[in-house]
């Protein structure tokens, strides 16, 4: 009986640490929508695109914007300046203010927990160093996974960054690989390959980063998130306020291209502290 009472303790503290606002000399912002209102911490690291967003909040950018793509158990999205004055049915999400902002992963003190506030961005396609939007960001809502379902997870990180590592080194090769092509040289071409092998698993040896940290496990465990954008899309800040309000807004009934049949607005946006 002791023994369970001190695990469901320690339980408890680890749950609590893990909901706990860091304690950093972050900006909050709150914004006021037409459900309630969410607190926000900017995280002070990810600078670039905290001082963008604070100045965004100042000139008045998100008053009157749109949660324009809700997508239920995944994220709300808002900060295209088309949706402020848009009708119903109109297509959104490639507003923007004709600029970028360079990725900045702190990763993995930063991930995609439930009520990370994150930057959206174009894909991998046209957007290969993942640059952030301008203006456009989400609020992560996600789902809980289990050991099992973060385990997968953690072997498509690791073969995912065992072929980038493996195509860059392949890039600083291609004298060689040319040559032995050229000279139709198979064994020699198996020999190369095998040796960038063996780099690229001492590199993974090494950094191990494709695996979940212990405080990850336990808040992709219990309040959920995002696993699967970690390392791909900037988080750089956090909800401390109004979890519920982004809970209910990514229940809203939605149409085509996931935008709330019932505007739901950014009335004001301000900085708080």
């Amino acid at each position: 009986m002791k023994k369970s009472l001190f695990i469901l303790l320690a339980s408890i503290i680890i749950l609590s640490d893990s909901c706990a606002v860091p304690k950093n000399n972050g900006t909050v912002v709150r914004l006021e929508t037409s459900y309630g209102d969410i607190t926000m911490l900017l995280y002070p690291e990810t600078t670039k695109h905290r001082e963008n967003f604070i100045k965004l909040v100042n000139k008045g950018f998100y008053n009157g914007v749109l949660f324009h793509r809700v997508i239920a158990s995944f994220m709300i999205q808002a900060g295209d300046p088309g949706s402020k004055t848009a009708k119903p049915g109109t297509l959104l999400g490639s507003g923007d203010l004709g600029y970028t902002i360079p990725s900045e992963f702190i990763y993995p003190k930063y991930y995609h927990k439930k009520g990370a506030l994150s930057a959206a961005r174009e894909s991998d396609d046209t957007n290969p160093l993942k640059a952030s939007s301008s203006c456009q960001f989400y609020i992560v809502v996600g789902k809980v996974y289990s050991d099992r379902g973060l385990d997968s997870l953690e072997i498509n990180n690791k073969q995912k960054l065992e072929a980038v590592l493996f195509q860059s080194i392949v890039m600083t090769k291609q004298a060689e690989v040319k040559k032995y092509r050229r000279e139709g040289n198979q064994s020699k071409l198996d020999l190369l390959r095998d040796s960038i092998l063996s780099v690229v698993d001492a590199k993974l040896e090494k950094t191990k980063s494709y695996k979940f940290t212990q405080q990850q496990r336990v808040d992709y465990k219990t309040i959920g998130g995002t696993p699967h954008l970690d390392g791909d899309y900037t988080v750089f800040g956090e909800v401390t306020h109004g979890l519920d309000i982004v809970e209910k807004i990514s229940k809203t009934k939605t149409g085509n291209n996931n935008r709330p049949v019932e505007d739901i607005r950014v009335i004001k946006a301000e900085i708080i502290k």
